[in-house]
C-alpha cells in the first residue's frame, strides 16, 4: 500500500505540482521577455555603457536587498501567496522599466522587480519542497528544469514581437498580463495550509531520511552549535553553482571569440551548451537524487565540472572548450535545489529562512562573480580568469559531505 501511495501521488499532490511548475516557468519567462529589449532601451535612453552597467546592476541589487524578507513573508501568508505576489509586483516592474522614460526611472524599476523577483524565487522553492515532501521523492530538479523552458520562451516571445514590430509598452503589457494570468490561476491548485502543515509528515520522517535536521539533531547541543557550520557549506554549494552558470552567460562568448578566434554565430555555441546541458541534468537530476543520494550526485558534478572545464582550459581547443562548458553545466545543474532542499531542513531555524539565507547569499554570488572574473581577466587573461569555473567544482567535492547521503524518501 505504501508503495503505491508513493508511485500514484494523490491527485492534490499531482495538481500542486503542476501549479508549483506553471509558478516556475512564468518567473523564469517574465525577465527573459525584457532582457532582449535592453539594447533598445539603452538607445531610447541615450545613455552610455557605463551608466547602463550601473543602471541593469539595479536588478541584481534589488534581489538582495530585499530577499532576507522572504522567510517572514512566507511564515505571515504562505509561500504560494508570496510567490503569486512577487509574480504580479515583477510584472508591473519590467513594465515600469520599459517604459521609463530616464535612466533613473529604468533603474528605479528594476531595483524594484527585482526585488520582488527574489521574493518569488524563495517561495517558489520553498512550496517546490512542500510538494516534494508529499511526494517523498526528489522532484526540485524538474521545477528549475521548467524555469530553464520558461526564460527560454520568455526570450522567444521578445524575438516574436520585435519581429512583428510591437512597442515596448505593448510587448511588455502583454506578456505580463498572459504570465501573470497564469501565475493567478495557478494558486488555487498549491497546497492550502501553513506550510509546515500535517500533511507533510510521515512515517519515513521517523526512520528512513537522513537529513541535515536529524544528522545534526542527534548530536544534540554540539549539532546544534553546527548549524551555521553546516549552513555555510550550503551556501558556498549554491554559490558555486551560480558561479560557474554566471561565468557561462558572461564569458564564454568572449572566451572564445577574442581568445580561440571563434566566430560570433560559434562563440554563442558555448553558453548554449552549459545551459543546455545544465537544462538535461536537470531534467535527470530527480532520477539521480533519488538513486544515489544528493551527496554523491553532487560530488560527481563537482568532480565532472572541475576535470571537464579544467582540461578545457588547459588544452585550449574550441571544440574542447565547448564540451567543457557543457561538462561544466551539466556538473552544476543540480547544485542549487540540493542546497535549498538540505538549508530548509536544518534545525534551530525559523521554517524558510535556511532557504532564504542560500538564495540572499547565493544571488550576492551572481552580483560579484563578474567583477571578479573581468578584474582577474585584466591583470592574467580570461583563460586565467576562467580557472573559478574547475575552482568551484573542487569546492563542490570538497563541501558535499554536508549533503543527504542516501536517496531520500521526503
Amino acid at each position: 500500500m505504501t508503495v503505491d501511495t508513493e508511485t500514484r501521488p494523490l491527485p492534490a499532490a499531482r495538481h500542486a505540482r503542476a501549479a508549483v511548475a506553471v509558478l516556475f516557468f512564468t518567473n523564469g519567462a517574465l525577465f527573459a521577455n525584457l532582457l532582449p529589449r535592453y539594447p533598445q532601451i539603452k538607445e531610447d535612453l541615450a545613455i552610455g555603457n557605463g551608466a547602463y552597467g550601473l543602471a541593469v546592476a539595479a536588478f541584481p541589487a534589488g534581489a538582495i536587498t530585499a530577499g532576507l524578507a522572504a522567510g517572514l513573508l512566507i511564515r505571515r501568508m504562505g509561500s504560494a501567496r508570496v510567490a503569486v505576489l512577487g509574480t504580479l509586483l515583477t510584472g508591473a516592474g519590467i513594465l515600469a522599466a520599459g517604459l521609463a522614460p530616464s535612466v533613473a526611472l529604468f533603474a528605479t524599476a528594476l531595483f524594484l522587480a527585482g526585488a520582488m523577483d527574489a521574493l518569488t524565487d524563495v517561495a517558489q522553492n520553498a512550496h517546490g519542497l512542500r510538494v516534494q515532501r508529499l511526494y517523498r521523492r526528489s522532484i526540485l530538479n524538474s521545477f528549475h528544469a521548467v524555469w530553464s523552458i520558461g526564460a527560454v520562451t520568455g526570450g522567444l516571445m521578445a524575438a516574436g514581437a520585435m519581429s512583428l514590430g510591437l512597442s515596448l509598452g505593448v510587448h511588455l503589457a502583454a506578456s505580463a498580463a498572459v504570465l501573470v494570468a497564469a501565475a493567478v490561476a495557478a494558486l488555487r491548485f498549491c497546497l492550502p495550509g501553513p506550510d509546515n502543515g500535517p500533511e507533510e509528515t510521515g512515517p519515513e520522517e521517523t526512520g528512513q531520511k537522513e537529513t541535515g535536521r536529524e544528522r545534526l539533531t542527534a548530536e544534540g547541543a554540539r549539532g546544534t552549535s553546527r548549524v551555521g557550520v553546516v549552513l555555510a557549506a550550503l551556501v558556498l554549494i549554491a554559490t558555486a553553482g551560480a558561479l560557474v552558470e554566471d561565468s557561462g552567460n558572461s564569458w564564454a562568448a568572449l572566451y572564445l571569440s577574442d581568445a580561440l578566434h571563434a566566430s560570433a554565430a560559434l562563440a554563442a555555441s558555448g553558453f548554449i551548451a552549459l545551459v543546455g546541458a545544465q537544462f538535461i541534468g536537470r531534467l535527470i537530476g530527480d532520477r539521480l537524487v533519488d538513486r544515489f543520494g544528493q551527496r554523491a550526485v553532487a560530488r560527481a558534478g563537482g568532480l565532472i565540472t572541475a576535470v571537464g572545464m579544467g582540461l578545457a582550459l588547459a588544452v585550449p581547443t574550441l571544440p574542447g572548450t565547448i564540451l567543457g562548458f557543457a561538462l561544466a553545466g551539466f556538473g552544476v545543474a543540480t547544485l542549487v535545489p540540493a542546497a535549498m532542499h538540505e538549508a530548509d531542513g536544518l534545525p534551530g531555524l525559523k521554517p524558510g529562512s535556511g532557504l532564504t539565507i542560500v538564495s540572499w547569499l547565493m544571488r550576492l554570488g551572481f552580483l560579484l562573480s563578474p567583477p571578479v572574473v573581468g578584474q582577474v581577466a585584466d591583470a592574467a587573461g580570461l583563460r586565467t580568469g576562467l580557472l573559478v569555473i574547475p575552482a568551484a567544482g573542487v569546492l563542490v567535492v570538497l563541501l558535499a559531505g554536508v549533503l543527504q547521503a542516501r536517496p531520500r524518501r521526503d
